[in-house]
């Protein structure tokens, strides 16, 4: 028997007091909202944290788990978060170009990438949550 070879991402939704959208534009993808992989033997939350002061300076409390986005011919699981600052400096880094917060309307037009638009929107309604999102193809 073979190995899995799943990959286990979190992101975090960012909203700062004036209700602005934080988010990097990164070199491949364009703006998205910070996030990576998890490394083995870290929590969830604790990646989501790391990876948001990692991209962004941004040091953030995690208020909310939103929901999984799961593409399963691919083996990813991309969990989300929602955050909001408590500290730290805007900084950009090899992963992040630029980084901002930007007015909601600006941002949700800023985020071109796949289904990255729909999974801010996702955690944005919490009605919604928990969500889990199982897609089959290659998104």
């Amino acid at each position: 028997m073979s190995v899995p070879k799943h990959i286990v991402s979190a992101a975090t939704i960012v909203l700062n007091e004036q209700g602005e959208l934080l988010l990097i534009k990164g070199p491949r993808r364009g703006w998205e909202m910070p996030g990576g992989q998890v490394e083995e033997g870290e929590a969830l939350t604790d990646a989501a944290i790391r990876e948001t002061k990692e991209e962004t300076g941004i040091d953030i409390e995690i208020i909310k788990f939103c929901g999984i986005y799961q593409s399963v011919t691919r083996s990813i699981c991309n969990t989300l978060f929602l955050g909001k600052p408590i500290g730290g400096n805007l900084t950009t880094s090899s992963e992040s170009l630029e980084v901002d917060y930007f007015p909601l309307e600006e941002a949700l037009e800023m985020v071109t990438w796949n289904n990255f638009r729909e999974r801010i929107t996702n955690c944005l309604e919490e009605e919604k949550h928990p969500f889990l999102v199982e897609f089959k193809s290659k998104v």
